[in-house]
């Protein structure tokens, strides 16, 4: 029994104490702030963008057509009767109740809720609600934060707030509470000042940026001058820009009008505008001048016009064609040029290092013996290109290239083996002597190119008519397009141009190409030994000699 007892009074004391602290927290909550009508206002202390009106909300649920109405945040807005009514918000877990009372209010300093200030000087601020108050506690705001915990120079005196010194930020609205209490309720009075910041008035004239290049017209086309001036700040502003036609010294008005007003810092821009309805050779000779005067001065500037020069040009069309036509015909020429391109590129952009390990002979050196070098060797020698008796392939070229003869009077065929073999040491291929009789002469020729680092043809009108010759200068040719690393030399002894040679039976088309691209040397009978030609020759050898000596 006396559990119950017990229990029964337990339940009613915290009923009671949930209650009451029910009641407090809603009323701690629950805020009452008048506006007076027509003047700015914005909602305090609400970090939400909604606030429901609760009795637009009631009303909805209970059938009603009423729609709810919804009141933004920190929104700047014009108060109305209608804004009146019960406002709530969610914010920082806890639902808060807002009353908003709009009504009219003769007590209100109405002409103190503008004020102009000037920047970097001392400026003021006075309540317009001061005078409804039942108290002197006036406290002020700036974008939702009290002034006296912003980190800036001011001090409040009653309803004052003087700003030491005004800053361009001041620049907008600046709210002031006070207190006022009917039947009980304290009402928090919110009236708004909005504080224009304005530059320290100047005693200039306005200025026109310098832009005094004549003007491009076209005959016959209207056209329209553009006057862009510079006003510094003035508490009356009042612009004043126009344009004159000079014609020898008679000034006419044109009709104008201002295009664009800008407002910056310091100072207004102003554009205006005139226009000539058509261009003719008479608007020449004429000069034009803007003016733009303020209560402090003027200021003017003068432009005369010059007749635009028409850039003909071409159709899209040709355009085009004019911009692929030099592509075309670089793509053409390398097709038809492919085979000498090839060729100048190995000869002369990709010449590989030589590994003497690798070959056999330093060069293959390639001739048709003439009449001349036949009678130089005392008709000992039977030109190569003959088939050879038993007797004559017992012939030993070396020993009769031996004698002693002078060298300026002998024939290149014949004069070229002792140089390079016997004077400069390298290593020749010479089919009569290093190539043994008996095998398939094309398959001997082709190896013995590939053994070679180098191929040398001397060129010569016998040269041409010898089928075998021109095979191996038709091999090299072949052996170079494959192998980058062969080096391929003509020594010409003709005269002849590569293009006018037109031998019988016709040469390849591939040394026919061959001849005007190869790299190339000329040869005169009887050039001593200090000549270019043996000089040239020189720098054109293999940088490395075949250590082979020999190989049978």
């Amino acid at each position: 029994m006396e559990t119950a007892y017990f229990l029964f009074f337990l339940h009613l004391s915290l009923k009671g104490y949930c209650e009451a602290n029910h009641q407090t927290n809603k009323s701690d909550l629950q805020k009452h702030y008048k506006a007076a009508e027509g003047q700015n206002f914005t909602m305090p202390y609400c970090n939400c963008s909604k606030m429901v009106d609760m009795k637009s909300t009631s009303s909805s649920a209970e059938g009603g057509g009423n729609e709810e109405q919804f009141l933004d945040c920190g929104k700047l807005f014009i108060a109305e009767a209608k804004h009146s009514g019960n406002y709530s918000c969610f914010t920082n877990g806890n639902k808060l109740f807002f009353r908003l009372q709009v009504e009219k209010m003769r007590c209100l300093w109405r002409n103190e809720s503008i004020k102009i200030l000037v920047v970097c000087a001392g400026g003021q601020i006075s309540c317009p609600g001061f005078g409804c108050s039942n108290n002197t506690n006036v406290t002020w705001y700036k974008n939702k934060k009290k002034v006296s915990d912003q980190h800036r120079p001011s001090r409040e005196v009653r309803e004052v707030l003087y700003l030491e010194p005004v800053h361009e930020k001041d620049d907008g609205v600046f709210f002031c509470h006070t207190q006022i209490i009917e039947g009980g309720v304290t009402w928090t009075l919110r009236t708004g000042v909005e504080v224009i910041v304005i530059p320290p008035p100047s005693r200039s004239p306005p200025r026109i940026p310098v832009d005094n290049e004549p003007k491009e017209v076209e005959i016959g086309q209207p056209y329209t001058f553009l006057c862009k001036a510079l006003f510094p700040f003035e508490l009356n502003f009042s612009p004043k820009i126009e344009w004159y036609m000079n014609n020898d010294g008679n000034m006419t008005l044109l009709d104008s009008k201002q295009k664009s007003l800008k407002k910056y810092t310091q100072e207004y821009e102003v554009i205006q505008v005139a226009t000539i309805n058509e261009v003719t050779p008479h608007h020449l000779t004429y000069t034009y001048t803007c003016i733009a005067s303020n209560t402090f001065g003027n200021i003017s500037a003068t432009i005369k016009l010059k007749r635009k020069i028409k850039v003909q040009w071409p159709s899209l069309v040709g355009y085009l064609v004019t911009a692929f036509l030099p592509v075309g015909g670089l793509i053409i020429i390398v097709r038809v040029k492919w085979l000498e391109i090839q060729l100048i590129y190995r000869c002369y952009f990709k010449n590989g290092k030589h590994n003497g390990d690798e070959k056999e002979f330093d060069v293959f050196l390639s001739y048709v013996w003439s009449p001349a070098s036949e009678e130089v060797l005392g008709g000992e020698i039977i030109s190569s290109r003959s088939p050879l008796n038993d007797e004559e392939g017992d012939l030993c070229i070396t020993d009769l290239l031996n004698e002693e003869v002078k060298a300026t009077k002998k024939p290149l065929e014949v004069l070229l083996p002792q140089v390079l073999e016997d004077q400069w040491g390298y290593r020749l291929c010479l089919l009569e002597r290093d190539v043994i009789p008996g095998g398939a002469y094309t398959n001997d020729v082709v190896l013995a190119i590939k053994k070679s680092q180098m191929l040398i043809c001397v060129l010569s009108d016998d040269y041409f008519t010898n089928s075998n010759a021109v095979f191996e200068l038709e091999s090299g040719v072949q052996a170079l397009l494959q192998n980058s690393v062969l080096k391929l030399l003509l020594l010409w002894t003709t005269k002849a141009s590569p293009s006018l040679i037109q031998p019988d039976p016709p040469l390849p088309t591939l040394v026919q190409r061959a001849l005007g691209v190869l790299p190339s040397l000329d040869w005169r009978s009887g050039e001593p030994f200090q000549s270019n030609f043996w000089r040239s020759l020189r720098k054109t050898m293999p940088k490395n000699k075949v250590k082979l000596v020999s190989v049978r």
